[in-house]
């Protein structure tokens, strides 16, 4: 289960962990104009982790998500 909501700045997407235990804890996925950052609640330590992602490396998981395994450079195409 997943919930989107439009903020001023920023789309945040937070992703809700469904099914048999053990569960793990929310993950927020904020996208800014620049930049993407992911959080979780870390329940050991009840601190919040963050991901701060460029577009540019959030480009590069879309990509490798449908590749299989090696070492690739994503190359702009002029037109």
């Amino acid at each position: 289960m997943f919930t989107i909501e439009h903020e001023f700045d920023a789309t945040v997407v937070t992703l809700i962990d469904e099914g048999p235990a053990p569960l793990t804890e929310d993950v927020t996925i904020n996208v800014f104009a620049s930049q993407v950052t992911i959080e979780q609640l870390d329940p050991r330590t009840d601190q919040v982790q963050k991901i701060t992602l460029s577009l540019s490396q959030l480009k590069d998981i879309e990509a490798a998500l449908d590749l299989p395994e090696g070492s690739y450079q994503i190359k702009k195409t002029t037109a």
